[in-house]
């Protein structure tokens, strides 16, 4: 499970389950956390300690950070690392950051570099720690935003063959490709030893191009059944969290969600 910021009424509901659990500091927080290593220990203190018997697995400092916040990141992230290890934590609580795929360029995947350098830099401070690169991988977007050029059955893991051939590794899905280009640019920022978690990847169902129930189901079913097998650059499990357990109807992107707002489905899955 994610959560996007430390609920106290979720985190007591995870509590004794060994739930896995993603939990983030909020973007509004980086600036403090960068410049105080007590205001981390705060953090840490009110929002991780108390729930000790919840399976805390990674905390994401920050989600698709924008703008000046950008060099926010690295500090606040050393500082709750600091914090966590001050509290006996360390390492066993890993602490990264969520970037969408936009931070990454190139084509085909094996010529993924990042498109800013602060990107390398945490991607270098990650291999340092042993924690993974929390990436949020929407095909849908790549499709949506790219129509002439991408087929919808490439985005939904239906193509009938390969539709990218990339030296030895050939591409029926745009999510492999996606991912695999994020693996490029950890590699060519000496950072090839870090791990990429997909932090987020969905497909909604109603209020824009392509948003049908069908194609929700036909995407997250797929993605559920694709991503124990790995991607042609790394074959094996891809840890993946779909995003989102509901549909909300305060968010601009309001029908993402694998269950309506009264917890009944919002089309079949199966896990």
């Amino acid at each position: 499970m994610r959560l996007y910021l430390p609920d106290s009424n979720i985190l007591r509901a995870l509590r004794g389950t060994n739930i896995s659990l993603i939990l983030d500091v909020g973007n509004e927080q980086l600036a403090s956390l960068a410049a105080s290593a007590s205001d981390a220990a705060a953090w840490v203190q009110a929002n991780v300690h108390p729930h000790d018997d919840v399976n805390i697995k990674y905390i994401a400092v920050g989600n698709e950070v924008a703008g000046n916040d950008r060099e926010n990141i690295l500090p606040a992230m050393q500082n709750v690392n600091g914090a966590l290890a001050a509290a006996g934590l360390g390492g066993i609580i890993k602490v990264s950051t969520a970037v969408q795929s936009g931070v990454v360029t190139g084509f085909p995947p094996s010529q993924g570099a990042f498109s800013a350098s602060y990107v390398g830099t945490i991607a270098q401070y990650l291999a340092s720690t042993g924690a993974p690169l929390l990436a949020n991988v929407y095909p849908y977007f790549a499709y949506v935003d790219n129509q002439p050029n991408v087929d919808i059955n490439y985005a939904l893991f239906a193509s009938s063959g390969a539709v990218v051939q990339d030296g030895g590794n050939a591409y029926r899905n745009v999510f492999d490709a996606l991912v695999d280009t994020i693996y490029s640019a950890l590699e060519g920022a000496g950072a090839g030893s870090v791990e990429v978690v997909v932090s987020e990847s969905g497909w909604p169902s109603a209020g824009a191009t392509a948003a049908t129930k069908a194609n929700a189901q036909t995407y997250n079913q797929n993605l559920i059944d694709h991503v124990g097998r790995g991607t042609p650059k790394r074959p094996g499990g891809i840890e993946t969290y779909i995003f989102a357990m509901f549909n909300e109807d305060n968010k601009t992107e309001k029908h993402f969600g694998l269950f309506n707002l009264d917890k009944s489905p919002a089309y079949p899955i199966t896990f």
